[in-house]
């Protein structure tokens, strides 16, 4: 047994998955052998799904029943809305919200007796889960900004419906696009710390709510999921200073401030979700007869790659993609849930295939040879 310390797990192998690939020197992402730029271009987030839980794409009869099915367990039991409710009427943090709501979630599920490692069911749970988050994080965001809920339909696609129960109004259909392709290109990205997460839970034999909220509650922290939130952040700081990007990205890197949305644990060249969302923040932008957000972005974009040699990772130009769908900042992160709850679920259901408990080891460097003292003696 190796006595090499890899802090932070980094580089360690501690699976075999066939869901998704990351080759981080090419730039190149790829879910159950199709690439990323193909399924963000074709496929719908609901396509993707069935990809990714079934390991084949669907034919059209195949994908119809799904959708149907998927639209069909959107709407959230009673007490999971009054709780979403008092969430957001207390103010809660959102992704606080929606770890709460993953797990009330189970309470409601018809198959919350199943044996968890039971594949129908999980199957099953996958789907009801996904369906209802989006439903949950919308009616947290109406009510908290003294809005009613907006109950979900049916009749249309799971990012259109998502935005509707978010504005209450069916979104046109250049960005209820843009929006599907954000949800497909976040749905899965290898074992990251919220899905080693779920997998760690799931390895338990602990059910699929748990896991799933195992992993919303790692997505919540600021090293993970919060980067586009502060990339957007960081773009109005710039633009209420009247500061021409680069110079301000110079004084804050001077001041030892961090540039949000650079870097990745994996690539090591420009991530190619960066790439389709930039396309996406551009044209958003032209139709809108406003690129300033997207200009500023490539500004410091091509500013970080020659001073840094830093490439920008997906949060970078998310953030601008979703400010210009006037989607508020502080739900970014949930949204990310949202989409990478399906990944979430599909590596659940990989790791009970071939369940082990997943256990490393820390290497002890505390004393070892301490002398009791009695209470009345210390």
């Amino acid at each position: 047994m190796s006595d090499e310390l890899k802090r932070g797990l980094e580089g360690v192998l501690v699976a075999e998955s066939d869901l998704s690939y990351i080759d981080g020197d090419e730039g190149k992402l790829v879910y159950r052998g199709y690439a990323i730029e193909d399924l963000a271009e074709h496929a719908s987030y609901e396509e993707t799904l069935y990809l990714l839980w079934n390991g084949e794409l669907p034919t059209e009869s195949e994908l119809s029943a799904f959708e149907e099915a998927m639209a069909a367990e959107r709407d959230l039991d009673d007490d999971t809305l009054e709780t979403v409710t008092r969430l957001a009427e207390a103010d809660e943090e959102p992704m606080a919200a929606m770890r709460t709501a993953a797990s009330v979630l189970s309470g409601a599920d018809p198959d919350a007796d199943a044996d968890p490692t039971d594949p129908e069911a999980n199957v099953r749970k996958a789907r009801r889960i996904t369906a209802k988050l989006p439903t949950a994080l919308a009616a947290f965001a109406r009510v908290r900004d003294g809005d009613e809920p907006v109950a979900p339909r049916e009749d249309l696609g799971h990012a259109e419906n998502f935005l509707y129960m978010l504005n209450g109004e069916v979104p046109d259909e250049v960005t209820a696009d843009v929006f599907d392709q954000a949800l497909v290109l976040h749905a899965d990205h290898g074992l990251n710390a919220s899905t080693f997460s779920a997998t760690v839970t799931a390895s338990t034999l602990a059910d699929m709510h748990s896991a799933v909220t195992s992993a919303v509650g790692t997505l919540s922290g600021s090293l993970h999921g919060g980067a586009n939130a502060n990339v957007m952040r960081m773009l109005q700081e710039i633009d209420e200073a009247d500061s021409e990007p680069v110079e301000w990205v110079k004084q804050a890197l001077e001041e030892g401030r961090r540039v949000a949305g650079f870097g990745h644990r994996v690539y090591n060249v420009k991530d190619p979700r960066a790439k389709i969302l930039g396309d996406r923040s551009e044209a958003l932008g032209e139709a809108a007869g406003d690129r300033k957000w997207y200009e500023m972005s490539v500004a410091i974009e091509e500013f970080m790659a020659e001073e840094k040699g830093l490439a920008p990772n997906v949060d970078f130009y998310s953030a601008t993609t979703y400010y210009q769908m006037d989607i508020p900042i502080d739900i970014y992160t949930p949204i990310f849930a949202i989409s990478r709850v399906g990944g979430w679920a599909a590596h659940v259901m990989e790791q009970f295939e071939d369940n082990r408990l997943i256990r490393p080891r820390a290497r002890y460097v505390g004393e070892k040879d301490a002398e009791w003292v009695p209470i009345g003696e210390r």
